[in-house]
């Protein structure tokens, strides 16, 4: 199920400023214990905002994905197991997003907050699994 170049693009784009910002929110966490500099509050702050914008981009991207590739894809029998990984990944990332964002709960907060970095980094990896797998098909 190939996309469009720009639709294609588009998709690359977002999930690269999502995981970079994702990657440099952890850095700077990191920094913000290590260091009593107030800077890495800041940086913080700015990298949450482009990162919370990019994912409500990602979530329109995603919307349109869903007729023109993934059930496309699905009724067509193709990469069907790497695709449901991919879905999966996101979906996760949606409600611990959901969750990190509008639950107050401090005893849920690191759990969510860990789920979705451990779904970040995983969807990070199977990403370009997923791409590989299915440009190998279509040959």
């Amino acid at each position: 199920m190939r996309l469009s170049s720009s639709f294609r693009y588009a998709i690359y784009a977002v999930f690269t400023v999502l995981v970079l910002t994702g990657i440099g929110w952890l850095v700077a966490d990191w920094q913000k214990e290590v260091s009593a500099d107030e800077i890495w509050q800041q940086v913080i702050a700015y990298l949450l905002m482009v990162h919370g914008g990019t994912a409500m981009l990602t979530l329109l991207l995603l919307g349109a994905l869903v007729p023109l590739h993934v059930l496309r894809g699905w009724r067509g029998g193709k990469n069907r197991i790497s695709g449901s990984v991919m879905v999966t990944f996101n979906t996760v990332l949606i409600v611990t997003a959901f969750g990190l964002y509008y639950l107050g709960s401090e005893g849920l907060r690191p759990w969510m907050s860990w789920t979705h970095i451990v779904a970040g980094f995983s969807l990070a990896a199977w990403f370009p699994f997923h791409i590989y797998r299915g440009r190998r098909k279509l040959r």
